[in-house]
């Protein structure tokens, strides 16, 4: 685990990558850091440290596939894994036999990977297939969020090998922890933006801060975002998939009402695209459909409620 100083650096030598790069020479810059090797001995530092500096900065790598391949007990070095498609979090492949059928979205890493990893649905299991990226069909999402990179990813093929995996819910609930700390960054910094704009914003002679309806939208975002941090907190304690769904449900719905207050806050010069809060509207609106949506999560949960007549255990406080 890592702890005092050494976190204190960890975290330091993160923001400082994060911030000024992306993509590729993002990868690169945690390479040297040595962020994998942290993902294997502290997880919740290396995961929270890095997403929720990732989306206070609107970059992007390919440390998402490496959460997911380390939870399933794979290398990330050589390699991209599918992800289910937008809204979802099911197994993004299907495997009847040797045929393989696959349906999901990957993350820009995909494209200087040779090879993908394919978690397929078979006979109630799963299996985890690696095959050529070559042999799949690959469309750039382009959309509200061409930055992110994403690439819709199909095909069917005929799978040579597979590799039982137990570990796909536990892969799953990590990369939901993973973004909805990446959500809450993003949250928190378009938070940032609106209240430096009502403060700098002049009206009838004082800040548009002084005013009680760009007080109350303001107010009503941080407590949006501090509960959603709170949320993420008490899955990391818990532990469960559920919670973790839960977490990046909760995580997504307040992104989505930080950049409709934030937006109301910035009035006309929030919809240009010379101010930066277009990049953090854009992405939360993205960020919130993989892994699960917040809607589809949601439904989710409370059908399970209705099915079983149960409430979840109370969270750890």
């Amino acid at each position: 685990m890592i702890e005092g100083e050494d976190l204190e650096l960890f975290a330091r030598s993160v923001r400082q990558a994060a911030e000024a790069q992306s993509g590729p020479a993002l990868d690169a810059a945690l390479e040297a850091i040595g962020w994998e090797d942290a993902l294997v001995d502290d997880r919740r530092a290396a995961v929270s440290t890095l997403f929720e500096v990732q989306g206070s900065a609107n970059a992007t790598s390919s440390a998402l596939d490496a959460v997911l391949l380390h939870a399933l007990g794979l290398r990330a070095q050589a390699t991209a894994i599918l992800l289910p498609a937008l809204g979802e979090c099911r197994p993004p492949g299907a495997l009847d036999g040797t045929h393989l059928t696959v349906a999901g979205v990957a993350t820009a890493a995909m494209a200087g990977r040779a090879t993908a990893v394919v978690v397929a649905a078979t006979e109630g299991k799963q299996a985890a297939i690696t095959v050529p990226t070559a042999s799949l069909a690959v469309r750039d999402v382009r959309g509200i969020d061409p930055a992110l990179g994403l690439v819709e990813v199909g095909g069917d093929l005929v799978a040579s090998g597979s590799e039982p995996v137990s570990g796909w819910d536990d892969a799953v609930a990590l990369g939901q922890l993973a973004l909805g700390h990446e959500l809450v960054g993003a949250s928190r910094r378009m938070l940032d933006l609106a209240r430096e704009h009502a403060l700098d914003r002049i009206q009838f002679g004082r800040p548009i801060a002084t005013f009680q309806a760009v007080r109350h939208r303001l107010a009503d975002t941080l407590v949006a975002v501090e509960m959603a941090e709170a949320m993420l907190d008490a899955a990391w304690l818990d532990g469960s998939p559920l919670t973790a769904s839960m977490a990046k449900a909760v995580a997504g719905r307040s992104a989505r009402t930080a950049s409709r207050h934030c937006q109301q806050v910035l009035a006309g010069i929030g919809f240009t695209t010379e101010h930066p809060f277009h990049l953090s509207a854009r992405r939360v609106l993205v960020l919130d459909q993989l892994l699960g949506s917040s809607k589809v999560l949601t439904k989710r949960l409370g059908d399970e409620l209705l099915r079983t007549r149960q409430l979840p255990p109370l969270l750890p406080l």
